[in-house]
């Protein structure tokens, strides 16, 4: 399978739970009716993009309403879904955590936040994920019909180590849920993925929340399609929306024969590689 018609749902995410799924059953049914083989939901896409929500809105992976509810979907749909991310409860810690879910239902990957979003950006907008959340120690490369799959949330995209590893482990798609705001959107959201895709001559995928004027946190949407070429295929704007987009993985190797710049890679005098 080479051809994927992808669905890129850019939920508008209120502080009400029950609607926020309700919003992503919602959305994943529209998808799955177009034929859709990939559906993929925003970062914190139950729950609205806040250091105290995250707190209140937590979930263990065990008991977990949002992903008993995705699990349902994707078997009732016949569909990848790719959970965004939700912020995950073990024990006395809290993560920011991407669930992959197959046709059956089932968790085939899990990705927690590697990079947490500690930024100060004067006189514009300053977060601090690590005042609650723990970062993830692990890269996330998951085997699915139509190949690998590398998961990143946010932040992460901005670390170009990390989608080399994900790549030299044979992931041909990289995608990163996330929720740039109005300030690091504009300047760097289009440019990031299109970078990684062109880096690692791959597919790269973002997928954020709509923006949403009432919350405290502001996200710029434009959920993104960028191709192995380094060129947008789809792009939204701020509202909510679905974004269909289908892709071919043989462009990969096409263009990969054309420039190779993997191939040509100096591995004799450097390596990107986990410790």
């Amino acid at each position: 399978m080479t051809k994927i018609k992808l669905a890129l749902c850019q939920m508008n995410v209120i502080d009400n739970k029950k609607a926020n799924l309700e919003t992503a059953r919602s959305m994943i049914a529209s998808s799955a009716e177009e034929n859709a083989d990939f559906i993929i939901l925003p970062e914190m896409f139950n729950c609205p993009y806040s250091n105290d929500k995250f707190i209140e809105y937590c979930e263990t992976e065990n008991s977990s309403q949002t992903l008993k509810s995705i699990s349902e979907l994707s078997k009732e749909n016949d569909v990848y879904i790719l959970a965004g991310s939700i912020p995950e409860k073990e024990g006395n810690k809290l993560f920011n955590t991407s669930y992959l879910f197959d046709k059956n239902g089932d968790i085939i990957g899990k990705h927690r936040k590697m990079h947490l979003f500690d930024i100060d950006v004067k006189d514009k907008i300053t977060f601090k994920e690590s005042d609650v959340l723990t970062a993830g120690d692990g890269v996330t490369v998951v085997e699915t019909e139509f190949g690998k799959i590398g998961i990143g949330i946010c932040y992460d995209i901005r670390f170009p180590e990390l989608a080399r590893i994900m790549v030299e482990k044979g992931a041909s798609i990289l995608c990163y849920p996330g929720a740039f705001n109005m300030t690091t959107g504009p300047a760097h959201w289009e440019l990031l993925f299109r970078s990684r895709a062109l880096d690692n001559q791959v597919f790269c995928i973002g997928v954020a929340p709509a923006l949403n004027e009432n919350a405290s946190y502001h996200s710029y949407g434009h959920s993104i399609v960028a191709n192995p070429w380094g060129e947008v295929l789809s792009q939204g704007d701020e509202k909510e929306q679905i974004i269909f987009c289908e892709i071919d993985l043989d462009e990969i190797k096409k263009i990969r024969e054309e420039l190779p710049l993997l191939k040509n890679k100096r591995e004799d005098l450097y390596e990107t590689k986990l410790f």
